[in-house]
């Protein structure tokens, strides 16, 4: 009885932690898009305090110290609570592996909580260098990929211990290896279009094309690839506001569309091909996945075409984490359907 109460309270955790993420996700996006990625210059405090400066002698000194970075109040805030927040998840990665470790004779997850917790403190470095290194486009980028990556594997230890599987019977099993790999494709695909989301605004590229479909009123503008994947980027200077040329960014930014239409063709297949299935199972995932997906291009369009509004940007991100959560929700009921006793 005790084990099994264990197993349920560290299935609640990891709700909650799913729910912490998302909280963090959005406002890491948030703190981004409002330039405030340095709005506190060292770390991890801010200016040398807890929260940040308020008073006007606490400023004052601040701003002596930090002659090049002068406070500004409206930037401050969201980068310290997007850090106490992220600090708040690492907290709750620590609990579940002490939840972890006394249900181990239960049979359950031990060595995913570890890696969860070793990722959060490895994403907290990626924290501090997003910091330290000016906004360099690389870290930047790694950051917000682990902010996913956390989410995703926060789901994924709160699907095995659910310890529901889809049944898998012999009228379905000749259609599993396709679904399968077509499900693994698709999120590759995803992370890969995720990654390239991360490009795009961590190198300041999202307004390098303001319409839609075409490109600064072009279908093919001038684009320079190579400066614009350039990942070799010195490290050292400020990048808040992006160094690149404009052909650069339109390179980015114009690749990122052509990402979304090759990953939203490829999950469309998908999604037709779970719905084709004669497996409940998979059925009841094809609205799911569709829904997200068509959410997701919505908003990228909007994103676009109502002129990049805040609000419409952080849900394009979250929507971006959404959709990677559904996609492992997939995978992991393909591969771990087993014959019903």
């Amino acid at each position: 009885m005790q084990e099994s109460s264990n197993r349920r309270l560290f299935l609640r955790l990891c709700i909650v932690a799913c729910l912490s993420a998302v909280i963090v996700i959005g406002m890491g996006a948030f703190t981004r898009l409002v330039d405030a990625g340095l709005g506190c210059p060292d770390w991890p405090g801010c200016y040398g305090h807890l929260l940040w400066p308020d008073e006007a002698h606490e400023v004052e000194r601040a701003n002596q110290a930090w002659p090049d970075a002068p406070v500004e109040h409206d930037k401050t805030w969201p980068e310290m609570v997007h850090r106490y927040l992220a600090t708040g998840l690492g907290l709750l990665a620590i609990i579940s592996v002490g939840l972890a470790w006394r249900g181990r004779s239960e049979g359950g997850p031990v060595k995913l909580p570890l890696f969860i917790l070793a990722f959060i403190i490895l994403q907290g470095m990626f924290g501090m260098w997003t910091v330290t290194l000016k906004l360099w486009p690389q870290v930047v980028t790694a950051h917000l990929l682990g902010g996913f990556t956390t989410f995703a594997l926060f789901w994924l230890l709160a699907l095995r211990l659910r310890g529901a599987h889809w049944p898998l019977s012999e009228r379905v099993q000749s259609a599993l290896p396709g679904l399968r790999r077509l499900a693994v494709i698709g999120l590759v695909v995803t992370v890969l279009q995720i990654t390239l989301g991360g490009w795009t605004t961590s190198n300041y590229a999202a307004v390098a094309c303001p319409d839609f479909p075409t490109c600064q009123n072009q279908w093919l503008p001038d684009m320079d690839f190579k400066q614009g994947f350039d990942v070799t980027q010195e490290v050292g200077p400020n990048y808040l506001g992006g160094a690149m040329a404009n052909e650069a960014r339109m390179a980015i930014h114009f690749s990122h569309r052509i990402g979304a239409l090759i990953t939203t063709v490829l999950l469309l297949m998908l999604a037709w091909r779970l719905w084709r299935s004669e497996w409940a199972s998979a059925r009841s995932m094809a609205p799911v996945l569709m829904v997200v997906l068509g959410l997701q291009v919505l908003l990228g369009i909007g994103n676009v075409v109502l002129q990049f509004p805040l609000w419409v940007a952080v849900a394009h991100n979250l929507g971006g984490a959404f959709l990677l959560l559904t996609l492992v929700t997939i995978n992991y009921g393909l591969w771990t359907a087993r014959e019903p006793h």
